[in-house]
């Protein structure tokens, strides 16, 4: 699942970030990952501890809070994942010029086929890692080709000319926002893992999905420096399709297609199923698979209208971003609470290293919701 959190917003925002920024940005990254791995690291604890899901969590310690978090995740997940539908077939139309329609129904449906059979989640497991694995392997081939000044990012990794804190929880926002931050763990609730017996592999696996949403965004930021370090202006409406062509010509493009459609279609399956894990998450394999192709199916539906009226999910898209980021602080918050609860955790103790971690990623999701909220006020 740590695969979903790379999606078109994801390469959009670290190729834009990286042509404002430039070697400056690997600071922010850095520091985005640590801060990350705090949030990861005590939500995934508390809820593989204590067996219950996200909301459900929430309305232990508040009642009547499992609602809302419920419906805010839902409505975010459900509105970005029409932007991942759209993604899909803008990447679609620029690799095989496909109408954005058939475009967008074709990667609905193979969305759908994986949860169409038994044992729906080794197939997205497979998935995800086969998608992830290409991504990783594309985007190391323009950074190669690029050739970009490894030895200044390196530095200003540790000293960096010029700190953007926006652009640190901007980062935050996008890795481990809204459902994203329940995925794995939720998964993991669906694949047996609970209780403090199996601490070392839910440890393991949080840590591991930042790390692997890290390695790919250092990877994505090496490859965009390389063609920024040559003087080449990216354009503000397709960044990931510019730089990848600035930096390897027709071939980059191909590979920005590919790239761009591997992160849409995995957002789209991740996102699809963690939302059915709140709203259905007790429901057998079966009775889940049906009302995750409903959600993929009403998404594509929706997508198709606003492509049809000439419409942007932007208002809907901003409206979701706001709610999501002025719930986050209060969602990290009923997390670090719970941790500590007995009737919840047991005989379990909290270290008092993830509590710090977990102290500093709520704070990151204070000013989150203040930015969201003062941007609309």
């Amino acid at each position: 699942m740590a695969v979903s959190a790379i999606g078109p917003g994801f390469l959009t925002q670290t190729t834009h970030f990286t042509a404002r920024l430039g070697a400056s940005f690997a600071f922010a990254i850095i520091v985005s990952v640590i801060i990350d791995i705090g949030a990861q690291l005590n939500t995934w604890r508390v809820i593989c501890i204590s067996a219950r899901r996200g909301h459900e969590v929430a309305a232990a310690i508040v009642p009547g809070l499992g609602w809302v978090v419920t419906g805010v995740i839902v409505f975010g997940s459900f509105v970005f994942n029409v932007g991942n539908v759209s993604g899909c077939a803008l990447a679609l139309e620029s690799l095989f010029g496909l109408d954005q329609t058939i475009g967008a129904s074709l990667s609905a449906l193979v969305a759908m086929a994986l949860f169409l059979r038994p044992h729906m989640l080794r197939r997205v497991d497979r998935f995800s890692k086969i998608l992830g694995g290409t991504m990783l392997v594309l985007i190391g081939y323009i950074l190669f080709t690029t050739g970009p000044p490894i030895g200044e990012a390196a530095r200003q990794a540790i000293w960096p000319e010029r700190v953007d804190f926006f652009t640190i929880v901007t980062l935050v926002g996008g890795t481990i926002g809204g459902y994203i931050m329940f995925s794995g763990a939720h998964r993991l609730l669906d694949g047996g893992i609970r209780g403090t017996e199996h601490l070392a592999t839910i440890t393991r696996g949080s840590i591991r999905g930042i790390i692997i949403t890290g390695l790919m965004r250092v990877m994505l930021f090496l490859a965009v420096l390389g063609v920024v370090h040559r003087g080449v202006a990216i354009g503000q409406s397709t960044p990931v399709f510019d730089a990848f062509r600035a930096g390897a010509g027709p071939i980059g493009f191909v590979v920005s297609g590919l790239v761009f459609w591997s992160a849409a279609i995995t957002s789209v399956v991740g996102c699809s199923y963690t939302s059915i894990s709140f709203l259905g998450g007790r429901a057998d394999e079966r009775r889940q698979s049906r009302m995750i192709i409903g959600f993929i199916a009403l998404t594509l539906m929706v997508t198709l209208l606003f492509r049809r009226a000439g419409w942007r999910a932007t208002q809907l898209l901003i409206i979701a971003g706001t709610a999501n980021g002025a719930l986050m602080p209060v969602i990290l918050g009923v997390i670090l609470v719970a941790a500590y609860r007995r009737s919840l955790m047991g005989g379990y103790r909290h270290p008092w290293w993830a509590g710090m971690l977990g102290a500093l990623a709520w704070f990151t999701t204070v000013v989150m919701a203040y930015s969201a909220l003062a941007a609309i006020l």
